[in-house]
């Protein structure tokens, strides 16, 4: 049966992840990097697609499961008729080659252990050539091997054996006794990788997270959650380059059953902002510096060819292509490898930028050289292009449209421009014209993207049709939070786009702006959006509910989708997702600042 999305756990090195269930199997890991093929992708397909559960004999689902505190280090217990057992899985940091290391641990009484290893590299097609060597079982196809070995320092006999395509092994662990595998992945044309003492590993794993957790400088309500969220923004994080990825996972649907499934394993520029003031505001200076860094480096060249999202070293090339022989969560088809939305012209990510980099400036990091260069470049594209309709924030698949997020945010991108040149009067540039193109931005938008009668911003110019997006007009600064524009729009997006209490970002009924079939879960990071919202015009009560409603939706180990469907009461869409967790991270910020205001 397949798990629910909650039901899994993330584990990861800061350059990929994987995906444990509660059932003791890693359905999904992608090695080397977030964006490479999967060897374990049974969370896409079922088993034959490769998976590595260990679990004991015959037991379903673990009796509980946390997080080491402060740490990406996950232990999962069994308690059974004759013991209780506990598994310990994580990624330490690599030196070179990436390790899965899986410690057994015997707790009380002895309980029968089964693993079972089925490799199928590239996205579960390739099954390997396996063979031993001294102490290691080798899987090799094409570029890719992988090597697995057996800790055993309490001697437990352990038997192991190949059967159908796969290895698998069996062993009784008694209380006390231990027994660690331990899987590494590097090229196959290169020489064997260095060897990981899994338990010493395990103690430097557990140290160093939980060193970098205790960095985390926000003391105010909600704290647990927050560190957590911060860890999992750090697990998204590649490291030889700092990009964030959206989410670890491809194609988990925001409709089960449906079409729409899509390749988050890339790193968007609609976060950046929001992603850069939770590190910064939460003490993390280098990573936000390495964010910032990232993003200059990822968008420097023709400002005609800014994309919406980049791969995690900034590549550009991101063709989307199906992969028919994997049916899809819960069968949700079709699979997809690359974003064919990174083509789309979205006007929006030009303010994000500038946004980025004047938050980064604002904050005493220190600015590269050439950046003030680079946005002078962005914003005389922006200046000639804002006029033209795009494809908007949510990346639609229809028609081109004059969306009213995507104007705010070009007003965004001039206001941020004055405000560096009058904080910083050497810099170049002509203050005057950007103060005439942002009042200019400002009369359209309120003209033709406000509806008036019912006193809200719209999706579009000429539309009935609302978007979560306009919950955001209070936080960038076009309009203060106490205008009746916003408190109208508020109450009208709460009122139009809320489902059971949460917050879709756009209306899927009928005909769809964005040109898909189905429906979708409501958007958590909306829902904090709205918390935001809420407090922002002076509603904090509400705020404080409906965020600690939102908290109650994480999973048992703290992790958030990106959507959740309040009807199944279940989590859609990739896992875990970055900008849901952000979205947490900003709002218990929010609530705490509101709360130190008094």
């Amino acid at each position: 049966m397949t798990q629910r999305i909650e039901d899994y756990a993330l584990i990861g090195d800061l350059q990929t992840a994987g995906l444990v269930g509660r059932d003791g199997s890693v359905d999904w890991l992608c090695l080397p990097r977030f964006d490479s093929g999967a060897c374990f992708a049974a969370l896409l397909g079922d088993d034959d697609n490769g998976h590595w559960r260990l679990a004991p004999k015959g037991a379903g689902s673990c009796t509980r499961r946390r997080y080491v505190p402060g740490t990406l280090v996950l232990e999962s217990f069994w308690e059974t008729r004759t013991g209780t057992v506990k598994v310990t899985d994580f990624m330490p940091q690599r030196d070179k080659a990436p390790d899965v290391v899986r410690i057994v641990e015997g707790v009380s009484g002895s309980v029968e252990m089964n693993a079972t290893l089925r490799l199928r590299f590239d996205y579960g097609s390739v099954v390997p050539w396996m063979r031993r060597a001294d102490d290691h079982r080798i899987a090799v196809a094409g570029p890719d091997s992988v090597w697995l070995r057996l800790e055993n320092p309490d001697s437990v006999p352990v038997k192991t054996w190949g059967q159908q395509f796969s290895t698998v092994s069996s062993f009784t662990v008694g209380a006390g006794q231990s027994v660690a595998f331990v899987l590494t992945w590097h090229p196959s044309h290169e020489p064997a990788p260095r060897l990981v003492d899994p338990f010493h590993a395990l103690g430097a794993s557990v140290d160093d997270w939980q060193e970098w957790s205790a960095r985390c400088g926000y003391e105010g309500p909600y704290r647990d959650a927050v560190v957590r969220s911060l860890i999992t923004l750090k697990a998204l994080t590649y490291a030889p380059t700092g990009g964030i990825v959206a989410a670890p996972t491809t194609s988990l649907p925001e409709d089960p059953g449906g079409v729409r499934n899509w390749d988050y394993r890339y790193c968007w520029l609609r976060d950046s902002t929001l992603t850069l003031r939770a590190l910064l505001s939460t003490g993390y200076v280098d990573e936000a510096a390495a964010w910032r860094d990232w993003l200059v480096r990822a968008v420097a060249g023709d400002p005609s060819g800014l994309q919406i999202m980049y791969g995690v070293a900034g590549e550009r090339r991101l063709p989307e292509t199906e992969l028919p022989w994997l049916r899809g969560y819960e069968g949700s088809g079709p699979v997809r490898i690359g974003n064919g939305a990174v083509d789309q012209l979205q006007l929006d990510v030009y303010g994000e930028v500038m946004d980025a980099l004047w938050l980064g400036r604002e904050a005493g990091l220190e600015s590269p050289p050439h950046a003030w260069n680079l946005q002078l470049s962005l914003l005389g594209f922006l200046e000639s292009t804002w006029r033209e309709p795009d494809e908007g924030l949510w990346e639609v698949r229809g028609p081109r449209r004059h969306f009213v997020f995507s104007k705010v945010m070009a007003w965004v991108a001039a206001d941020r421009a004055v405000r560096t040149l009058e904080d910083a009067p050497g810099l170049p540039g002509d203050v005057t014209r950007w103060r005439a193109m942002r009042d200019a931005v400002h009369r359209e938008v309120c003209d033709r993207g406000f509806d008036a009668e019912r006193n809200t911003f719209t999706q579009y110019y000429g539309s009935e049709e609302l978007d979560a997006s306009a919950l955001l007009i209070p936080r960038v600064g076009f309009l203060p939070p106490d205008d009746p524009r916003v408190v109208g729009t508020v109450d009208a997006v709460r009122a139009g786009l809320g489902r059971n209490g949460l917050i879709n970002r756009y209306s899927t009924k009928g005909p769809s702006v964005d040109g898909l079939p189905g429906r979708e879960g409501t958007f958590l990071v909306c829902s904090f959006w709205m918390v935001d919202a809420l407090r922002a015009t002076g509603r904090v009560e509400e705020a404080k509910d409906l965020f600690e409603r939102l908290l109650e939706l994480r999973s048992d180990v703290g992790l958030l989708a990106e959507e959740y469907d309040p009807v199944a009461r279940r989590q859609l869409g990739n896992f875990p997702q970055a900008f849901s967790h952000v979205g947490l991270v900003g709002s218990a910020l929010a609530l705490a600042a509101r709360g130190a205001a008094g």
